[in-house]
């Protein structure tokens, strides 16, 4: 078996759909299928349980699983020892947004476990830069939210988020159960600076040009909520002061949590870093 087929197997049997592995896998799904079907038939049993809602392990399938996490993790640990001998000891991160997420927690204690040796350096980054300084060679791999320009990047989604949008609570529209982002069209909402990727503005807009202050971290888009009643939008699940509400935009697309890095980066630690947090992520 090729460490790169048990790669495809893993993936499928983690998002338990062809269709989304293979977008996780950055390929098309026809080679993905058949490089299982090759597997099924190097193992001599099935893998998977097909359905046309997705894929479900099988008795054998729920075996190899197990045997090929401890299999390319091994692999990656190997990469990852030939690398530090040769003084490729240190990866650097940037995250985007929260440190205390669940998934980052989870991800930093399970990164550790694997490679007790390697330092890790954090950059925490502002608003303005969705790739946490990637593109400027100054991470190598990054945390971070979806979308923006992936020219020469790769990325894989870890979490999908619902989105409200951020009012002070004694707006009136705060004690709603949802809105719709054309109940917003009259207010002022906060902007990033204007050379900022235009997915990741046109997003935080909801989708269409806006009038407000312009922010570059996220205690300033709360405090421009509290000082000039702004609206804006935000991931919900997060503490806010007790002065704001968040409210579920019912018409919004949800906010994709992603690893991203560098096309053709082969560095083992980034490859290591990236399958980990998908695992700590899908938990």
């Amino acid at each position: 078996m090729e460490l790169r087929t048990l790669r495809y197997f893993v993936a499928v049997a983690e998002e338990r759909h062809f269709g989304r592995a293979a977008v996780r896998l950055h390929m098309s799904q026809p080679p993905l299928s058949r490089a299982i079907k090759r597997l099924e038939a190097d193992v001599g049993a099935l893998l998977f349980a097909r359905s046309p809602s997705g894929v479900t392990l099988t008795p054998v399938g729920t075996v190899l699983l197990d045997e090929a996490r401890a299999l390319l993790a091994h692999a990656d640990r190997v990469g990852v020892r030939v690398s530090a001998a040769a003084g490729v000891a240190t990866v650097t991160v940037g995250i985007l947004g929260d440190s205390t997420d669940p998934g980052v927690l989870r991800l930093a204690a399970a990164y550790r476990r694997s490679h007790p040796g390697i330092d890790i350096r954090i950059r925490a980054t502002d608003l303005t830069d969705p790739t946490c300084g990637l593109r400027g060679g100054l991470v190598d791999v990054a945390l971070t939210r979806a979308p923006f320009d992936e020219t020469a990047l790769m990325t894989r989604v870890l979490r999908t988020d619902p989105v409200g949008v951020v009012l002070r609570a004694d707006d009136p529209l705060a004690s709603r159960d949802g809105l719709r982002l054309a109940e917003l069209s009259d207010r002022r909402w906060f902007q990033f600076p204007q050379d900022t990727d235009p997915l990741w503005q046109a997003y935080w807009n909801g989708g269409r040009p806006r009038q407000g202050s312009v922010v570059r971290a996220v205690q300033e888009c709360l405090q421009a909520v509290l000082w000039n009643g702004t609206v804006g939008l935000a991931p919900l699940g997060y503490d806010l002061p007790a002065e704001l509400a968040v409210v579920p935009l019912v018409d919004m697309a949800p906010s994709r949590v992603v690893v991203v890095w560098n096309e053709g980066d082969t560095n083992p630690l980034v490859r290591s870093f990236v399958e980990i947090a998908t695992a700590a992520y899908h938990r």
